[in-house]
């Protein structure tokens, strides 16, 4: 039998990390699932899908944002996620975005800036140094991750394409495909996705053009190719998948404040003394890989998710007015 060395085989021949896991999740899945429906919710957990890996190492990183705190298994990571362009449910994108094509992506670039133009995603990620930073994740439903990021500051990016004085604001769109992302085909909101702020927030150091996580390239259901990332807001306002920037002299609308203003409000920073109208926000449980949500311990919701430096850019406002 004749046995291929690496270098005798064609690139065309090698099976594509995320595909080879596909296959093995179903085959595997199949199985399992089956005895979990017997054995109990327990066995069904373990059962729950294997995240779609981008598997593209970044090289060089630097951690420049750290935290004392236990980072978040890539698993739970990778596989409870809201992407609501892949269904509602939280397992729905680990299950279904191998779907995204997430090479070769074009973001469009528009409105009050001195040269619109359209950035491949390469051109994207050498236009600033790409750092990894521990950021704390509060999603507005009350669970919390700690993850890695991978990406640079997003006044990085803002200053080279150079937005006019008129320009107030800044739009993030999501890619709205439904061949790619079964999810845009129902009405649950108004696609395709689109978030905002204002430019002074995206100026801010903490805010991260993000384009990976644990050292690789994004998956898909965190958001490939390309993200935002802000720590002190709840998760929603973290843009995936983005495919437009505008910047605007005015309050874009958002998919979800469009949806229920009186739920989610423009700014939407993590604030313990907002409720959201059918909950608490005084408390969060932070998934750290213990297993059902009933064992994780609750923590006190912290301003801004603790990261107060942002304080600044709202002195003055009625955060409960402005939520």
């Amino acid at each position: 039998m004749l046995i291929k060395k690496p270098s005798d085989i064609p690139s065309s021949e090698i099976t594509p990390k995320s595909s080879y896991l596909n296959r093995r999740r179903f085959i595997t899945g199949m199985g399992i699932a089956g005895a979990a429906l017997l054995a109990g919710p327990k066995l069904f957990e373990l059962a729950s899908p294997e995240p779609v890996l981008a598997g593209a190492k970044i090289p060089g990183l630097k951690t420049t944002i750290k935290t004392d705190e236990m980072r978040t298994p890539y698993k739970d990571v990778t596989s409870y996620n809201n992407f609501y362009e892949y269904g509602v449910n939280k397992d729905d994108p680990a299950r279904e975005a191998y779907r995204l094509k997430p090479s070769p992506w074009k973001v469009s670039v528009e409105g009050l800036v001195k040269t619109p133009r359209v950035y491949d995603i390469d051109q994207l990620m050498k236009m600033s140094t790409l750092e990894e930073r521990v950021y704390r994740h509060r999603c507005v439903e009350g669970w919390s991750m700690v993850i890695p990021w991978v990406g640079y500051s997003l006044s990085n990016f803002i200053r080279q394409v150079e937005p006019s004085s008129k320009a107030k604001y800044v739009e993030f769109v999501t890619l709205a495909d439904p061949a790619q992302m079964p999810g845009v085909r129902s009405a649950v909101l108004d696609w395709p996705y689109t978030e905002g702020l204002r430019l002074d927030e995206a100026m801010h150091p903490l805010a991260l053009f993000c384009f990976g996580l644990y050292g690789e390239t994004l998956p898909n259901q965190n958001g490939a190719p390309v993200r935002v990332v802000l720590p002190w807001k709840y998760g929603f306002k973290s843009c995936k998948s983005i495919v437009k920037i505008r910047f605007v002299d005015h309050e874009p609308g958002t998919a979800w404040n469009k949806a229920a203003p009186n739920e989610y409000g423009f700014y939407s920073n993590v604030n313990p003394n907002v409720d959201h109208p059918r909950w608490s926000q005084k408390y969060e449980r932070r998934i750290d890989g213990s297993g059902f949500f009933a064992s994780i311990k609750k923590h006190e919701t912290q301003m801004f998710n603790g990261y107060t430096e942002v304080a600044g850019l709202y002195s003055g406002m009625d955060l409960r007015k402005y939520f």
